[in-house]
């Protein structure tokens, strides 16, 4: 009997159609998801270079003076400048992963890292750094009469059993200059003193951004602190920036789904090419050369693939833009309410009459009040304490504060203000916010039924109320 093939049913072919594609999606959701793992993990968990690419001749001369301290016992003190994004931290870490590399210096070396954001005093630096030693069991409750006796102390109990020598120790002190601010720069003094005798193997390495640390300086510090300076100057270009943007965004060749991968690469090409991509890194490029502010973008930016936009879009880099250059502060007026934003008219009212002069809760109120009885009809008379509690919210938001807190203590109604908010900021937000309110005050009022269509007096006040505020 011969079986004549018959066309499948339009429902069987709508329900295989239907599978495939969902198929399709899910294959592609996939893709894009390990896209954005991969890509999220080179954003955020930078791996060090083999070698720091422009810096050899820095690279090598750090190298250097850190050998020999590890090698040869000799102690060494240098300073690392340059500016934020410059590569100080990744030069530092690349000679000290060579340098541990080798054999003879890896059991015997010492690190301890300080940064001047977290060890603000001589106190906590010198606990931070017997931790680091694992020296906590030694010290115990013993009660030393200064700092360099316990430095001493500690750098004693570091000797080998075997020989008189000692073991070399790498101090790298972040945000050197900030340490420069602890009373009487003891722990400075100390550790520069230790660098200069030949009875302990010690490496003072500092990293600053600022060019004129030597100036904050004791004479006693800055005369035992070798003058060694090593400073990094960014010689990146533009192509070289372009060339980064390429690179961060294209995928690997191991990738699973080949095709994609290919693909993926082909648009991220033509994305390079687009004219209005090049004027966003033209943009950031001129604004800072530093690559993190670059995987910032980048990480913005991928947030934005999906399944149904699996290729990264030059709208998406240029959103990405948009949101990594908003003014925080700015945005914070969208959120306020009627009343605070009130209080903030009143505030710049204030700093134009006495030209930027610091103001206090009552002058606020004070303004405030007269901008009640000029427009009685278009807001509420809010009672004080309400008053002071939309001021609160105000310096809870950092949008205004203290002049000088902690120094004296007085009524909180009287303690001196001043606005973070500048001209640039307040402006064309506050129009935009207003306007916004207004449209949508707008659409409330009117739609409704035939029992409440027309405005109401209260409704009519606030759209008043905002248009008032929108002129000031």
């Amino acid at each position: 009997m011969d079986f004549v093939s018959q066309p499948l049913p339009v429902s069987v072919n709508y329900m295989m159609s239907k599978h495939k594609s969902g198929a399709n999606c899910s294959a592609a959701g996939e893709c894009v998801s390990e896209v954005q793992r991969i890509l999220r993990e080179r954003f955020c968990h930078q791996r060090l270079p083999d070698k720091p690419m422009g810096l050899e001749s820095q690279y090598k001369h750090l190298l250097e003076l850190l050998r020999r301290t590890a090698v040869h016992g000799e102690s060494n003190s240098v300073l690392i400048v340059g500016p934020r994004g410059a590569g100080k931290t990744m030069l530092l870490s690349c000679a000290l992963r060579e340098l541990l590399d080798l054999q003879e210096v890896k059991k015997n070396v010492l690190l301890v890292q300080l940064s001047g954001l977290l060890q603000t005093d001589d106190r906590i630096a010198l606990r931070e750094i017997t931790r680091q030693l694992h020296l906590e069991n030694v010290v115990g409750d013993r009660v030393f009469g200064s700092f360099a006796e316990n430095l001493v102390f500690l750098l004693e109990a570091l000797k080998k059993g075997d020989k008189s020598s000692s073991r070399p120790v790498f101090f790298i002190l972040e945000e050197f200059d900030l340490f420069a601010h602890h009373k009487n720069q003891t722990l400075l003094y100390n550790l520069l003193d230790v660098s200069q005798s030949a009875q302990t193997p010690v490496t003072v390495v500092g990293l600053t951004c600022r060019l004129d640390v030597l100036e904050l300086l004791e004479k006693r510090v800055k005369s035992r602190f070798s003058h060694r300076q090593i400073h990094l100057l960014s010689s990146l270009s533009f192509c070289q920036y372009r060339d980064a943007f390429r690179s961060k965004l294209s995928l690997p060749d191991d990738f699973p789904d080949s095709k994609f991968s290919q693909d993926w690469n082909v648009s991220i090409l033509k994305l390079c090419e687009d004219k209005s991509v090049d004027e966003i890194l033209r943009k950031h490029f001129n604004s800072s050369t530093d690559f993190r502010s670059l995987h910032l973008l980048l990480l913005l930016a991928v947030s934005r693939v999906s399944v149904s936009n699996p290729t990264l879009r030059a709208a998406d880099i240029l959103e990405a833009s948009r949101m990594s250059n908003a003014d925080t502060k700015a945005n914070i007026l969208h959120g306020l309410s009627i009343l605070e934003l009130c209080l903030i008219i009143a505030m710049k009212h204030l700093n134009d009459t006495y030209e930027g002069e610091p103001f206090n809760f009552q002058m606020v109120h004070n303004e405030f009040k007269k901008f009640i009885q000029r427009k009685s009809h278009s807001i509420h008379n809010f009672e004080q304490p309400v008053v002071l509690k939309a001021f609160e919210h105000l310096l809870q938001l950092e949008l205004i504060r203290p002049v000088d807190a902690g120094v004296c203590k007085v009524q909180r109604e009287y303690q001196l203000m001043c606005l973070m908010l500048d001209q640039t900021q307040f402006r064309p937000q506050w129009r935009a916010r207003s306007g916004q309110l207004m449209q949508e005050k707008s659409d409330e009022m009117w739609q409704g039924d035939e029992n409440t269509k027309g405005m109401t007096l209260q409704n009519s006040a606030t759209l008043s109320t905002l248009a008032c505020l929108s002129l000031a």
